[in-house]
């Protein structure tokens, strides 16, 4: 009789703590895909370092710290905490790591983004996010010097925790071996049921598959219901469904989308989709009161973050608007309010394309849709066809063409 032989991984561990999915930094105003920095950077860094990464979301569907976080965080050979956004999950753990390990902890952030609490005199890793994804080079980059950092840190004997550095005589605790490989096989496990569910969702998305993509992040957000970005993306879906009607799915898609709160929210990714549901229930009902939540939404998602698909659809808003009024003097308010957003969306654009990182960004077909539909609007209609067609050289998916030549029937209408 033949024994079956199960693989043990015996790589040392690297704990990743960090955020999950897309986050809003509220000091920049910019949204980072934080998974993009796991997969891109940090999951290869530890590989070629010789670790195992685990996330510290894949032991944890809660989001509350329990026994198995604390295990992990006293346990791991190497813990990576990117701090990036102020995740305050992220900096709680970090300080639990530093209680209870004198050293092999790396704390990193984007570039951008300013050091939250008393981290300014810690040495901390950089790396940096072209809009919401990372470029190659910098993943390159950033993943071969987080690589070096793990070895060095496993290497030295120095205390990179401030409590071990300022209290040298503490003694760390230690726990017994008992259940901690189920443990990290569990984490894998879970992180690999999340990741192919999140890869159905994207992929339909690219086929224009809008009923499967609901349903891939439908069961995301089961997964991991405090996490916004699925929700996010669970109500885009949906109303993109038309189904069973128009109407009722933009009804569905609101109901999903009220759990974030967008009334209260600053995330612009939540007030556009819940902006762009509004705009749709005006489109269909014309009831003044939705187009009026439009543009408030819309508005608070370009002035707070300066957010350019919420700059677009504010200004679209507003010639809508504009055709609907009766005074004189709010139609001009509304007319001029197009125009000064529109404007402001050129120069924010151009500083976009103008840096040398632009053809790196994973955004690109957005940029040059939203400066063509700005152009047409402004009636520079030969340099909106220039940007038409670099959108179009991008090979966009139905369902983003379709949602290009809406906003432009829009904006050329009104």
């Amino acid at each position: 009789m033949q024994t079956v032989e199960h693989n043990v991984d015996v790589r040392p561990v690297c704990f990743v703590v960090m955020g999950f999915g897309k986050k809003t930094d509220y000091e920049s105003g910019r949204t980072l895909d934080l998974d993009a920095t796991f997969e891109a950077i940090i999951k290869p860094a530890a590989e070629r370092a010789g670790l195992r990464a685990i996330r510290a979301v894949d032991i944890n569907g809660s989001g509350v710290i329990d026994v198995s976080m604390y295990d992990l965080l006293l346990r791991a050979d190497v813990v990576v905490a990117d701090i990036s956004t102020g995740n305050v999950n992220a900096v709680y753990e970090l300080g639990v790591r530093h209680a209870l390990r004198p050293n092999t902890t790396v704390i990193m952030k984007e570039d951008q983004g300013r050091l939250y609490f008393d981290l300014n005199h810690i040495n901390t890793f950089h790396y940096k996010h072209l809009g919401e994804d990372i470029g190659n080079r910098e993943a390159i980059r950033a993943s071969n010097e987080l690589a070096a950092l793990i070895v060095k840190a496993m290497a030295s004997t120095t205390p990179d925790s401030p409590v071990y550095t300022f209290l040298p005589k503490l003694r760390r605790p230690r726990l017994s071996d008992e259940q901690y490989a189920e443990l990290l096989d569990e984490a894998e496990e879970h992180h690999e049921v999340l990741s192919n569910v999140l890869r159905e969702g994207r992929e339909a998305f690219d086929r224009s598959d809008m009923q499967a993509a609901a349903a891939a992040f439908a069961r995301a957000c089961e997964l991991k219901p405090e996490e916004a970005s699925f929700r996010q993306q669970y109500a885009l879906a949906t109303y993109k469904t038309k189904l069973p009607t128009e109407e009722e799915a933009l009804l569905n898609a609101l109901r999903i989308i009220d759990q974030l709160q967008p009334e209260d929210s600053n995330d612009p990714e939540t007030l556009g989709i819940t902006g762009a549901i509004y705009k749709r229930l005006w489109l269909l009902r014309k009831d003044r009161v939705h187009l009026d939540k439009a543009l408030r939404l819309y508005g608070r998602g370009f002035e707070v973050r300066r957010d350019y698909y919420n700059g677009e659809n504010l200004a679209t808003c507003f010639d809508m608007r504009a055709a609907e009024q009766s005074d004189p003097d709010e139609i001009l308010f509304d007319r001029m309010s197009a125009k000064k957003t529109r404007i402001s969306l050129v120069d924010i654009l151009s500083s976009m394309i103008a840096e040398p990182s632009f053809q790196e960004r994973s955004d690109r077909k957005w940029v040059y849709a939203t400066l063509a539909n700005t152009m047409y609007a402004l009636e520079r209609r030969a340099e909106g066809s220039i940007y038409e067609e670099l959108f179009r050289a991008l090979n966009p998916a139905g369902w983003e063409i379709s949602t290009f030549e809406g906003v432009r029937s829009l904006s050329i209408r009104s």
